[in-house]
């Protein structure tokens, strides 16, 4: 093996991971992550009307997951000077270069669906 005997190490934003794997997890892990970026997708989104797409979300999940998918770098919070305060979500050039991995996810989920659902 080309990287045998050979421990890297990965650092992303001063955080230090032994595996490529387990920094793409911290940053897409979890129920919600994935499922927000897929349906930011086709542009901005106002906080409410994002909310409402996932449904099964509790106000405080919603505020987590968009909160580290912000600090990630794969969300940009746009807030409006408004009264009321007026907060858009997009995806970043980061964000947009994930979903062609969350695209073959999807199409995965679908087949599974086709070939192992048993109802």
């Amino acid at each position: 093996m080309e990287n045998e005997g050979r421990i890297e190490k990965y650092i992303f934003k001063e955080k230090k991971y032994f595996c490529s794997l387990e920094l793409v997890m911290d940053m897409l892990g979890g129920k919600w992550k994935p499922i927000v970026l897929f349906h930011l997708r086709g542009g901005k989104m106002r906080s409410g009307e994002l909310q409402r797409t996932l449904t099964g979300i509790t106000n405080k999940m919603f505020t987590q997951t968009v909160r580290e998918l912000e600090t990630s770098g794969l969300v940009e919070r746009i807030v409006y000077p408004t009264v009321p305060p007026k907060v858009e979500y997009q995806l970043s050039e980061m964000g947009e270069s994930v979903l062609p991995v969350l695209d073959v996810l999807n199409g995965w989920g679908k087949e599974i669906c086709k070939k192992y659902n048993h109802m």
